[in-house]
């Protein structure tokens, strides 16, 4: 193979940017020792001074001038004294105040419709909107983002922390959107235009990693490895492995949709026959069934939670997941498909894998991609996840 296709494949490919290293300075460490501490109220909630050292590992006096700083900043509050029959003065309870600042949350998945949220530090919605697609694309669409988030900024009644974006599509580390094919979006640089128009830090990610940062940070799911499937509009997977994200080398880990499962099914909007995008995406599945007896819609559901198992079994069996959520419409995904997903699952995998399987449905759970844009803020901007 000459230089000149090895250089071309190359540059095709488009790899993820390399880190530069830089060398750790005071101010990083103490950016670290926040994150500690916000970390820790956030996940076990109000803690005095010195349980904050014995969780964080940090000293008492690092701790009460971190905690200080903090409440300056109007992200802590102090509860008043411990309420408990402990020897002493009692201790001094803090926490996070989770109405101190409110972020923007957008979820762009849907073929039909954005919508969006305000929330506050804890996830808690307090107000919600959303704009109806019409069909849009380029730079329409773009415009319809910045409207339904200008109507946000409206209701919000609090410091903006900033805006979290769940994108469909391949979406890099710097929130450009490399592709998503429904909206016309080729290399579109979302998050700076978003970030230059709101003049707020702004995070942009694929849709199905954002609802697995969602479901990891705001719903109690045991452990720090997820996968989260989603099937609302196209087929896609979302990937925590130790707490972290996984978005592979061009970002397009999770792109199972067009995983071939059948080579003489039907046309797919790739160019290519029998995707697993449709067998089991919810408009294909839903248009399957429309009309059938009971016994026929179950059987047709069995089929595609089997198709499903089929593609995830050898990923969940490398990874040794435990906790895999199936996201979409419950009229599909609940009895039959997650069923024959689960069982195709354990039959193809050592019993040290499928019997430590768990596998659920959202059951109705509509806000995962919104929670995980508060994610991907509260990650970026004060180091909790």
């Amino acid at each position: 193979m000459s230089d000149d296709v090895v250089t071309s494949a190359q540059e095709a490919v488009a790899p993820r940017r390399r880190r530069v290293s830089i060398k750790a300075l005071p101010q990083h460490n103490r950016v670290h020792n926040r994150a500690l501490v916000l970390q820790a109220l956030f996940h076990q909630g109000a803690m005095s001074r010195a349980d904050l050292a014995r969780e964080s590992g940090l000293t008492r006096p690092t701790v009460s001038v971190l905690v200080a700083e903090l409440a300056a900043d109007g992200l802590l509050r102090e509860l008043g004294p411990r309420e408990d029959a402990r020897v002493g003065k009692p201790a001094t309870l803090v926490e996070i105040d989770a109405d101190a600042f409110h972020l923007i949350v957008l979820d762009l998945s849907s073929a039909d419709r954005f919508v969006g949220a305000v929330v506050t530090l804890r996830g808690e919605v307090v107000d919600r909107a959303e704009i109806d697609l019409d069909g849009a694309v380029r730079e329409d669409a773009i415009g319809r983002v910045v409207r339904l988030g200008e109507r946000l900024s409206a209701l919000t009644t609090r410091r903006l922390l900033g805006i979290g974006v769940g994108s469909p599509g391949i979406v890099d580390d710097r929130g450009v959107v490399r592709e998503a094919l429904h909206l016309e979006w080729f290399d579109l640089p979302l998050q700076e235009r978003l970030a230059e128009h709101f003049r707020v830090p702004v995070r942009v990610a694929n849709d199905a990693n954002v609802a697995a940062l969602g479901a990891h940070t705001f719903r109690e799911i045991p452990g720090l490895s997820l996968m989260v499937v989603t099937i609302e509009h196209g087929v896609g997977v979302g990937l925590l492995i130790g707490g972290a994200l996984v978005e592979g080398e061009q970002f397009s880990a999770g792109e199972i949709g067009h995983v071939t499962v059948d080579e003489e099914g039907d046309p797919c909007a790739c160019g290519r026959r029998g995707c697993l995008e449709t067998v089991i995406g919810a408009r294909s599945l839903s248009d399957r069934i429309r009309g059938l007896d009971g016994e026929a819609v179950d059987a047709a559901l069995t089929a595609a939670g089997r198709a499903l198992g089929i593609v995830t079994a050898p990923v969940i069996s490398a990874l040794n997941l435990n906790e895999v959520v199936l996201s979409g419409p419950s009229a599909l995904l609940d009895g039959p498909f997650l069923r024959a997903a689960l069982a195709t699952i354990r039959a193809r995998t050592l019993a040290a894998v499928g019997d430590g399987l768990s596998m659920r449905t959202t059951r109705g759970d509509t806000d995962l991609v919104l929670l995980g844009g508060a994610s991907l803020v509260l990650r970026a901007e004060l180091g909790v996840f």
